[in-house]
């Protein structure tokens, strides 16, 4: 028999078994005085490190008895009045979850920023105190009440997570496996997450990949409910549009925005604002093209991909589709832009627009007049800009 090749692959089995080998050790840690001070073991996450070193800061061990609190009747009602957009939005995506995990025996919650349990969809045993513990709306699941979950830890570290069984800090909770995923506002603000827990379950991390799409797919639809004049449609060139994976941005008729989801916030991202000011960016902080071109563009030819310039120079893909606040009064081609619009850097400006410029006019091969209505500019205005003194009669 040939030797075993030192280099190949551990298998999956393998690696879940030294990894949980490495966290059943490292819990060992926090029962000693030190722990608080401990550096981080090897095999353990970084973000679940924090979370335990976040409950023995408050004077938690994990052998305490877990007491799984509920909100009154008037502050959930408060609370779910409060969430209420969320909820219409996470209800239709939690039932496809459900669809996918329920044979698994997992079962899906959404909860709100502060931990508590807004929703609870698919197949929670009525007969497990342990599902009916965690299972019910009104919960508080938060990470000062529950210790260390893929709730508690999402919230504190705005990152999807996955927690197996002996990674929770408190023992009460060793039986659960639970993956879980951030839900941001069109604001960019965490309205809170969603998670799939099943009791006594083997492993599953690649449920993480589901939690974290179907928190992608509320957001979405978070940002589609709101009223808009435009939605537009961003991603690199080649990537998806129309479909999940792609960026979205709402502008209201003025080309204020609105908001926009996880994507589009990294492709396109926002201005930033002095201290203690918040106000919404216009279209064109954010895009190096009039606002009106985009409202011609919707009009005339709403399915129609565009190039999408940036003031970085880096060029998106695009697609823009009318809103219901898209009123008729509005002039084709009218760039409109607030007048507060805050002072830029000269030579920043100067310096991208040079280069949408010239990347204008080497797409319209040296056309002018081309190059000028690509970028919603007379003749005389590109000449201007580019202070170049060739005949404007020419091309």
């Amino acid at each position: 028999m040939p030797p075993a090749n030192p280099t190949a692959p551990m298998p999956a089995i393998s690696r879940m078994g030294d990894r949980h080998a490495l966290v059943t050790q490292a819990r060992l840690q926090l029962q000693g005085p030190a722990a608080s001070h401990a550096l981080l073991p090897a095999g353990v996450a970084p973000w679940l490190w924090r979370s335990w070193q976040r409950c023995l800061s408050q004077g938690r061990r994990p052998s305490e008895r877990v007491e799984f609190e509920a909100l009154s009747p008037h502050a959930l009602h408060r609370a779910q009045e409060q969430q209420h957009a969320l909820l219409q939005a996470a209800r239709p995506v939690m039932a496809q979850m459900v669809g996918a995990v329920g044979a698994m025996r997992y079962f899906c919650l959404l909860t709100d920023a502060a931990g508590t349990v807004l929703e609870v969809q698919g197949p929670v045993d009525q007969r497990d105190m342990r599902a009916l513990a965690i299972g019910r709306v009104g919960v508080d699941l938060s990470e000062l009440c529950v210790g260390t979950s893929a709730i508690g830890a999402v919230l504190a570290e705005h990152s999807p997570v996955w927690v197996h069984q002996h990674e929770h800090f408190f023992d009460d909770l060793r039986d659960y496996s639970c993956a879980g995923a951030p839900i941001f506002g069109p604001q960019g603000q965490c309205l809170g997450m969603l998670d799939i827990t099943g009791i006594d379950v083997p492993e599953r991390p690649e449920l993480l990949h589901l939690a974290l799409r179907c928190a992608r797919a509320i957001e979405d639809r978070l940002l589609r409910a709101q009223p808009h004049a435009l939605l537009l449609h961003v991603n690199w060139p080649g990537g998806p549009l129309g479909q999940e994976g792609e960026g979205l941005m709402a502008f209201d008729s003025d080309g204020c925005l609105l908001g926009s989801n996880s994507i589009a916030r990294q492709l396109v991202p926002r201005p930033a604002q002095p201290p203690g000011l918040s106000r919404s960016a216009h279209s064109q902080e954010l895009l190096a093209l009039p606002w009106g071109h985009l409202v011609e563009h919707a009009r005339q030819r709403p399915d129609a991909l565009m190039q999408l310039p940036l003031w970085s120079g880096l060029r998106l893909q695009a697609l823009v589709q009318a809103g219901p606040q898209l009123q008729p009064s509005i002039p084709s081609g009218m760039a409109a832009a607030p007048a507060t619009l805050p002072p830029a850097n000269p030579s920043l400006l100067r310096t991208s627009e040079h280069l949408l410029i010239q990347q204008a006019l080497q797409e319209a091969q040296g056309n002018v007049s081309q190059a000028a209505k690509r970028l919603g500019l007379s003749r005389a205005t590109l000449y201007r800009r580019l202070g170049n003194k060739r005949n404007p009669s020419a091309r």
